[in-house]
């Protein structure tokens, strides 16, 4: 990924936030999401991400982006920890089910056991069933840590995966 990137990022982000979730977080929440708000937060962290933060993005033939992955270390508060978390996975919404997603998560956990990492962790929402499926087909599991995610004052149910990390 490149600076220039984020703005088709946040497009994908923004759509994927608005049909993955609706239903699961306030309508009114996702209908406030802007694109250029989202880039402009997307090239801050870009521009300020620590090491071992990780951008991918995923091109069609014609090299337009059509999916992206951000991973690094894990997040525990404020502390990193030797683990690795995938942080962000999206895929165009006119894409979804065609690979995509799945390439840019084998080479997200790819590059992290060559970092070695021993372990990847992600976060998803606890009603975002496809997601879940997704991951679980990828041989992720939930390790029964839960945090709510608070949209608007509305709290929204959070599951940790896990994935075992082998050379």
């Amino acid at each position: 990924m490149t600076l220039a990137d984020c703005d088709r990022v946040s497009a994908i982000r923004v759509g994927g936030w608005r049909s993955a979730y609706r239903g699961l977080m306030p309508q009114p929440y996702l209908d406030g999401l802007s694109v250029a708000g989202d880039a402009a937060r997307r090239r801050t962290l870009f521009t300020r991400a620590p090491d071992g933060v990780v951008n991918l993005v995923a091109e069609d033939d014609g090299g337009e982006i059509v999916g992206w992955a951000c991973h690094g270390p894990y997040r525990d508060g404020d502390l990193r920890t030797a683990d690795a978390e995938l942080y962000a996975l999206y895929v165009d919404a006119s894409r979804l089910g065609g690979g995509i997603g799945r390439a840019l998560l084998t080479e997200s956990v790819r590059r992290c056991t060559t970092a070695g990492h021993t372990r990847m962790l992600l976060w998803v929402l606890e009603g975002n069933a496809r997601a879940r499926r997704f991951y679980e087909k990828a041989g992720f599991h939930a390790d029964g840590a839960e945090e709510p995610f608070d949209v608007d004052g509305v709290a929204v149910p959070e599951v940790r995966y896990a994935r075992a990390l082998t050379g």
